[in-house]
């Protein structure tokens, strides 16, 4: 088949090299090269990278509403247009355009945690399994009918393990999919509105640590972090990223909400209906260093407090 890809982050690289290996990518779509690093200085995608390591001719409208842009695309003829996390909206002109539709690699068993965030929700909504489906977009948001899912076990995944389960699940997935349009075997699930659910864009309060939180909602939103929204609290006064904890193995401690015990290997933050370890954090303006060391430098007891960061 004749293939355009369109993908911007890690997540869509597996399914781009999954197609580059079996059929005929005429070109990949990604989004503009964004200011990256302490120098702003402009980065390709990962996408990108990929596509110029196969030597697949890469295209980077801003958007896909012009015309010319839509031009072009039809005078590549592609089969099947394949989109995995491409972050620009595809307007009704360019969803016409190949016959076999346009295949989208969604990362959640819909119609469950349709929108932006499907990976990230699943962690903090305490989903046991989530996947990936196969559905032919349309006009609407995650709505279009289903060919295959995947189920995958969320377990402690964070959400960067969690979203490298799913793209390669994702992947083989398409490649099934695009095998059973080739012989004519597909078979389209419409899905059930009424059991849908939207994935929004998690942001800091999504995963903000206070004391009223329990311990499985606080271990969820510290996995569910993200560099751009990451887990903050306010210990003694002074704001912490958390990047890893792990559940207080001292099961018979008492500890009131945001409390604070300090012991020579552990810095733990008292809870609504237990406690957390803090294995690693990153101070304001510091790097990474594990709780403990961080308390020594800081001076803490157990008669410090912690709170949510305002």
């Amino acid at each position: 088949m004749r293939v355009v890809f369109m993908g911007t982050p890690d997540f869509a690289v597996p399914s781009l090299e999954a197609l580059a290996d079996a059929h005929e990518v005429v070109a990949v779509y990604t989004q503009p090269d964004r200011p990256s690093g302490r120098g702003r200085t402009p980065a390709a995608s990962p996408v990108k990278r990929a596509a110029l390591r196969r030597g697949v001719p890469v295209l980077q409208p801003p958007t896909l509403r012009d015309p010319e842009v839509q031009q072009e695309l039809r005078d590549l003829a592609p089969d099947v247009i394949c989109v995995a996390a491409y972050g620009l909206l595809l307007p009704p002109e360019v969803l016409e355009i190949p016959p076999h539709g346009c295949l989208n690699v969604h990362a959640s068993l819909l119609p469950r945690h349709r929108g932006a965030a499907p990976v990230h929700r699943a962690i903090l909504e305490g989903d046991t399994v989530t996947g990936v489906s196969i559905m032919l977009m349309e006009e609407g948001l995650d709505t279009g009918p289903y060919a295959l899912q995947v189920e995958v076990p969320v377990g402690e995944s964070t959400a960067e393990e969690l979203a490298g389960l799913l793209a390669s699940a994702g992947a083989r997935a398409l490649l099934d999919v695009l095998g059973r349009i080739d012989d004519g075997s597909v078979e389209w699930t419409a899905q059930d509105d009424a059991l849908a659910t939207y994935a929004a864009k998690v942001g800091r309060d999504d995963v903000a640590l206070a004391p009223e939180l329990t311990v499985s909602e606080a271990l969820r939103r510290v996995r569910a972090s993200t560099p751009s929204a990451p887990c903050r609290a306010c210990v003694s006064g002074r704001p912490v990223t958390i990047t890893r904890v792990s559940p207080d193995p001292e099961s018979g401690r008492t500890l009131e909400p945001g409390g604070v015990v300090v012991t020579k290997r552990e810095l733990v933050l008292g809870l609504a209906d237990g406690a957390i370890v803090l294995d690693e954090i990153k101070p304001q303006g510091r790097g990474c260093m594990d709780g403990a060391c961080f308390a020594r430098g800081a001076h803490l007891d157990d008669s410090s407090v912690w709170e949510r960061c305002p």
